[in-house]
């Protein structure tokens, strides 16, 4: 089930007005009586791109898989309030025990990189595919995806991958098809590809709205990577004029960006890593070091806050947070905690069981080779 639809089949609750008029303080000390109550009953998981508004009450803070696998170690936690967004729930939800109940504060944080795949357009791709190229496709697919997308890529013999481990999943693909499919955002897969040695008139573009290849090269049969017409919306607003821009302005700055952004700023910048990379970067770098980072800009200034001895940038000043994951706030995170408080649980993710089975194969082909 995609988000939309989620959004109009089951989400019946909206956030009362009152809300809205109590100060951020009151709200505050409502949380932390909560979670006092509840005690290990009550897990918090917040996302790296979450406002600090939020982080400050998440019980453990990470990346998306990174923090399911944690809530599947939480076995203690009946109740499990994602602070992230619609797809990292559904992981949650999938490597959690059936006691256990995720929650979502806001059910309209979603993703759009991960919107940009259902999975009707992907099963019409994929026999398109296989009428041009065969059985000689296996399909891969980034954590940031919904479940039946994940679901779809079990079935048919694939994997996941995350930022971190995309090129040792794509070499471990190479050995079981000679061509793959990466969904569902292009410039991971590309970046990924291009390290690994195939040329860029080996990948071609698959774009589901016009159902139909992009590719320059003049033998399709050569290409080697199929990759998904998405992206993320955040991650493409970085340029190389930023880059450049930056490099006449602050000599000696070095450039760290996530392999989201595009081919053309990944090739122009000095580093590029997932986000526990830009962390432990960052971390590592001597005091004095000048760095511009291209991520998510809750995230950017969080790094520039926990490093005060480095001079921290992002690549793109007027870049906005991610306004999906910025969807969860502290009214929302308040308001589905006193829902359980009352008894009542809210906007809860449950993936059917038949997508589950499937998709946790796909993640399980994954740790297993991670």
């Amino acid at each position: 089930m995609e988000v939309l639809d989620f959004l109009e089949k089951e989400a019946t609750f909206t956030l009362p007005e009152r809300y809205s008029q109590l100060s951020e303080e009151e709200m505050k000390e409502r949380i932390r009586e909560i979670k006092a109550a509840f005690g290990e009953r009550l897990f918090i998981p917040g996302h790296h791109y979450q406002k600090d508004e939020v982080i400050e009450f998440a019980d453990a803070r990470g990346d998306s898989l990174q923090l399911a696998q944690i809530c599947a170690d939480m076995s203690e936690a009946e109740f499990i309030v994602f602070c992230g967004v619609h797809f990292m729930a559904e992981t949650a939800d999938m490597l959690t025990g059936d006691r256990q109940k995720v929650i979502l504060p806001d059910m309209r944080a979603g993703c759009s990189m991960a919107d940009m795949a259902n999975i009707d357009q992907t099963e019409i791709g994929w026999e398109e595919m296989q009428r041009v190229f065969g059985d000689t496709i296996l399909p891969l697919t980034y954590v940031n995806s919904t479940a039946a997308i994940k679901a779809f890529v079990g079935r048919n013999g694939g994997a996941t991958v995350t930022s971190s481990n995309a090129k040792k999943m794509l070499e471990w693909a190479f050995t079981q098809k000679e061509r793959i499919l990466f969904l569902p955002d292009q410039h991971l897969g590309r970046n990924t590809a291009y390290d690994l040695g195939v040329a860029l008139d080996e990948m071609a573009v698959w774009d589901p709205q016009a159902h139909r290849f992009e590719y320059d090269g003049e033998d399709l049969q050569r290409v080697k990577v199929i990759l998904w017409k998405g992206h993320c919306s955040v991650h493409e607003k970085f340029y190389v004029h930023h880059i450049d821009h930056l490099r006449e302005r602050v000599p000696g700055i070095q450039i760290l960006v996530h392999p989201e952004c595009t081919h053309e700023v990944v090739q122009a910048s000095d580093l590029n890593g997932s986000t526990n990379y830009i962390l432990k970067t960052i971390a590592e770098a001597p005091a004095g070091s000048k760095w511009a980072i291209g991520t998510e800009m809750n995230l950017v200034n969080r790094i520039i806050q926990e490093n005060p001895d480095k001079e921290i940038v992002s690549l793109n000043p007027f870049l906005c947070p991610c306004l999906t994951m910025n969807r969860i706030d502290l009214p929302h995170l308040l308001w589905s905690l006193e829902m359980l408080e009352q008894g009542e649980v809210v906007n809860q993710i449950v993936v059917p069981e038949e997508i589950t089975k499937h998709a946790v194969l796909a993640l399980d082909r994954m740790l297993a080779r991670s």
